[in-house]
């Protein structure tokens, strides 16, 4: 069940959250591990201490499925510690699984998987309340691929740590070819672009035309898929579900429904606007963004390196690109950190904020190889607003770490990427 095996040989890289994987295991009876589909869920759980010698059950197969609906308890008989992969596939299964938790006569443990997120399932989330802790794996970041430590670098900026000033030693100065290409522990053996497009391709059928219409009935995939091309093209703006439906010919329903399709199956998200008003008046309305790079790009009709560099495009895909890493690091930290933006009403911007308990950091990302003083503009005012915020941090494309302020550093993207 390898979803990075390839033609190759197989040769595991251990993900960023094994270490805080494998420390809930004994403390919580269930965990509930998602990401969208190709994100590694089961080779991850194949290669994590004592998970890999667990019962393991997939409701992939229809007549385990068959059988979950009409006996689920049998499924696990015997067993006191037992993986289910694909939960979302049998939502009544749940209950069986709450039942035998709440058995006193025996501890009996589970990690369900799936790529959906189960948190925005009602039924599942109502059911388990109380008795799971829910994880994340995402995309691979860069760190993973390289086989680099976790970096740092967020938990010392919330610390009031900033690093000194000088030279980072980077492999590649242009983050663009692993942008473009995406990062799906199965694209990580494909080099040509006319490859990676067929795989993307491939995706995005299997998601249209198995995950999706296991999740809900839609009437048009075409109307659907127009949809996420839009998106594509507008990864990183604020959402407007007026202009898509416009310009896509569908109801404002019928969109809204569908992104909220699409943040359920873990492949994009609704940002949040950090709008805690003391002195500004805010937007409120979220952004939009795919959780992958590379699908993001696909989606939007770039298909190789130099259409994705010369792409108007170009800045929003690097924004996504740092928030991949953000979000992995940010869910590393206990609490888990949550990740917004801010913008005022007059345009003044931070494209992140992350919270953590009382603490804020503020993070400004620019597509450029010398940072400028006018770029930190809206990290000064949003640190004047908020003087909790333990720091600005300005990441962009250069390879120099560049004190610009007392409390905020500029850093190349490597930084935070490992």
């Amino acid at each position: 069940m390898n979803d990075n095996h390839s033609r190759h040989e197989f040769i595991y890289k251990p993900r960023c959250l094994q270490s805080f994987f494998e420390a809930c295991l004994p403390i919580h009876p269930i965990i509930v591990l998602t990401g969208a589909r190709q994100t590694g869920k089961s080779t991850f759980l194949q290669y994590s201490e004592p998970v890999c010698n667990w019962r393991y059950i997939t409701l992939d197969n229809f007549d385990i499925r068959h059988q979950a609906e009409i006996n689920p308890s049998a499924l696990w008989a015997g067993a006191d510690a037992i993986v289910i992969d694909e939960v979302q596939n049998s939502p009544l299964l749940l209950s069986a699984v709450k039942m035998a938790v709440d058995d006193k006569k025996r501890r009996v443990r589970f990690v369900l998987s799936g790529s959906a997120n189960l948190l925005l399932m009602r039924r599942v989330s109502e059911t388990l309340a109380g008795r799971a802790v829910y994880l994340r794996l995402y995309p691979m970041t860069l760190g993973e691929i390289r086989g680099r430590s976790v970096p740092s670098i967020v938990s010392e900026l919330f610390s009031g740590e900033l690093p000194p000033d000088g030279k980072v030693e980077k492999e590649e100065n242009d983050p663009f070819a692993q942008i473009s290409k995406g990062f799906m522990p199965s694209l990580m053996s494909l080099d040509r672009s006319d490859a990676v497009t067929m795989w993307w391709e491939g995706y995005v059928a299997t998601y249209l035309e198995r995950d999706l219409r296991a999740l809900s009935q839609i009437e048009s995939l075409a109307d659907f898929r127009r949809v996420m091309e839009m998106l594509a093209l507008r990864s990183g703006q604020m959402l407007n579900q007026t202009e898509i439906s416009r310009d896509a010919g569908i109801s404002q329903s019928t969109v809204h429904r569908y992104i909220n399709l699409i943040e359920t199956s873990c492949l994009a998200e609704r940002l949040p606007a950090f709008h805690v008003n003391r002195t500004k008046r805010l937007i409120k309305a979220p952004k939009f963004y795919w959780l992958d790079s590379g699908l993001a790009a696909f989606l939007a009709g770039f298909h190789d390196l130099a259409s994705v560099r010369s792409a108007r495009e170009a800045g929003a895909l690097f924004e996504t690109f740092i928030l991949q890493h953000l979000r992995v690091l940010s869910d590393l930290l206990i609490p888990k950190a949550r990740v917004y933006y801010w913008r005022t009403v007059n345009g003044k911007e931070v494209d992140f904020v992350i919270e953590h308990g009382r603490k804020l950091l503020a993070v400004e990302v620019k597509l450029t190889s010398v940072p400028l003083y006018a770029d930190i503009e809206g990290l000064k005012l949003f640190m004047e607003e908020y003087p909790e915020t333990s720091c600005g941090l300005l990441v962009y494309n250069g390879n120099e770490i560049r004190r610009m302020d007392e409390r905020i550093v500029a850093v190349p993207w490597s930084v935070l990427t490992g």
